[in-house]
């Protein structure tokens, strides 16, 4: 597959992925376009049976990269808090809509392991086989992972229902 076909397939999917994740819409743009570029550098370097895992795959290590990078600069205090210099934006106002930002929020609040196999299998439904190749894990771990993930996020949307009807 060339990789325009698969950037014109894949690129609305791995932005949401990435936003998700930084919950900036800025760094996700940026992340998509290293992305890609990196992709493209080690496409012809692999023999690529599943593109759309593969992309994710690279996605989610540019946001790792990404993070380290940051974190080396928070440290070093060189930089701000992410996300504080971005304005509103249409994607930003879509997202930002309550319901889907208290389930973010619940989501971001997992363990980094949880968090990673809930985006990928329940927002961006990968396969089990698809989100393990991509973080790197034994299936089962990434199974006990998901289902420890989703019980944590359902008993905090209960604990919020409660509390509204209070």
């Amino acid at each position: 597959m060339e990789l325009d076909k698969a950037y014109q397939e894949n690129v609305n999917d791995l932005y949401r992925y990435l936003f998700s994740l930084s919950k900036d819409h800025y760094i996700a743009e940026d992340l998509v376009q290293e992305a890609f570029y990196r992709a493209y550098l080690q496409l012809e370097d692999y023999e690529i049976s599943n593109i759309r895992a593969w992309l994710f795959k690279v996605a989610y290590h540019a946001f790792i990269d990404y993070q380290r990078k940051n974190k080396r600069l928070v440290i070093q205090g060189q930089m701000e808090e992410p996300g504080r210099h971005s304005e509103e934006t249409p994607e930003r106002r879509l997202l930002e809509k309550e319901s889907f930002q208290l389930l973010l929020k619940d989501i971001h609040s997992l363990k980094e392991g949880e968090r990673h196999v809930l985006l990928l299998c329940d927002l961006h439904q990968l396969t089990y086989n698809e989100a393990a190749e991509i973080l790197e894990m034994n299936i089962n771990t990434l199974k006990s992972q998901l289902h420890r993930g989703r019980q944590k996020v359902m008993n905090k949307v209960k604990e919020r229902m409660k509390a509204d009807e209070r």
